[in-house]
């Protein structure tokens, strides 16, 4: 019988990602209404020395795939072991973060074990022993509860930044253990050549605590340096719209939305972004919702917190000149 609640840990050059806090301190809460543990897998090249601290947030073992083939991260051979090892240990839920990583993982992934897989979730709960994930359909307007019938693992990936994170107990640490797996070369299709990164030093808008985002309404280009000075002063990330992104005036990992990043800020504040449908459905589990914008009517006002009807090119400014105020 399946036993046991897994999580995949998401790392890059090294570093643990916020997303991996995440789906451990859920997973955390979805084993203890089990009553069952909670199994790490954490992959990558010299790694291990960063599995333990994973016990601090909820972990009773931490399973270390190490191989130089692993770093950096390419579908085909993260599949592959992780597949070897769910098969071999059969765990009754497998947790993933739907971060791009955890996206493109666990879709091959469900299709490698044959298994369902309930995508984007908000909120896990456990009712008669069995895994209840939430998630959004329909662009976000309306919220469906899935449930997994005869599919072990049971799997689910969950939305960056709406899970809450257990604060650390440096007191607890997990059992660090070498996976046993294979990885054969032939089996590998990928290769990365190259990785082009962003040197800005911003925070990705998936983990972003706070986002400014700029729509058709900015005019063009050059009007996104009063968003950038605000989002600067309050740390946040800068973000766009689809139309912002097709019209050229930002790149396309600025864009916010169904088609682009789906984000869950503490803090979204969206400037002359009028709110179709497909931005909502990227946006509209942020936390606080602030819009401005000078159409009273115009959609993002239905979901945001606070709106301001106001030209965004006086709003803006006059709003970055009080926070350094407040500062």
């Amino acid at each position: 019988m399946a036993q046991g609640v897994w999580t995949i840990a998401e790392q890059r050059d090294g570093e643990i990602r916020k997303i991996t806090y995440e789906i451990i301190s859920e997973g955390r809460r979805i084993a203890d209404a089990l009553g069952q543990d909670l199994t790490v897998v954490l992959l990558g090249s010299n790694i291990k020395d960063k599995a333990a601290d994973l016990g601090q947030y909820g972990a009773d073992r931490v399973l270390v795939a190490d191989d130089v083939r692993l770093e950096p991260y390419t579908t085909d051979a993260y599949v592959s072991v992780i597949s070897e090892l769910v098969k071999a240990n059969d765990p009754a839920v497998l947790l993933i973060g739907a971060a791009v990583q955890g996206k493109d993982l666990s879709a091959r992934l469900s299709g490698s074990l044959g298994v369902g897989m309930a995508q984007d979730c908000t909120a896990f709960a456990v009712e008669d022993g069995n895994l209840v994930a939430t998630r959004p359909i329909y662009a976000g307007k309306a919220y469906a509860k899935v449930t997994f019938e005869n599919s072990w693992p049971q799997m689910a990936t969950a939305r960056p930044n709406v899970m809450t994170t257990n604060e650390p107990d440096t007191s607890k640490s997990a059992e660090v253990v070498d996976a046993s797996f294979s990885l054969d070369d032939s089996a590998l299709k990928t290769k990365v050549v190259d990785a082009i990164k962003d040197e800005s030093g911003k925070v990705d808008l998936t983990e972003a605590d706070k986002i400014v985002s700029g729509g058709r309404g900015m005019k063009g280009p050059e009007n996104y340096k009063i968003l950038e000075d605000l989002a600067d002063l309050i740390g946040a990330s800068v973000g766009a719209s689809r139309s912002a992104v097709d019209a050229g005036w930002r790149q396309h990992t600025d864009q916010v939305g169904q088609t682009g990043k789906v984000v869950s800020p503490n803090l979204y504040i969206a400037c002359g972004i009028s709110g179709a449908i497909q931005h909502l459905a990227g946006m509209s589990t942020s936390k606080v919702i602030v819009a401005i914008n000078k159409d009273e009517d115009a959609p993002i006002f239905q979901k945001a917190d606070y709106g301001v009807v106001a030209d965004l090119f006086d709003v803006v400014p006059a709003l970055t000149e009080e926070v350094k105020k407040y500062l």
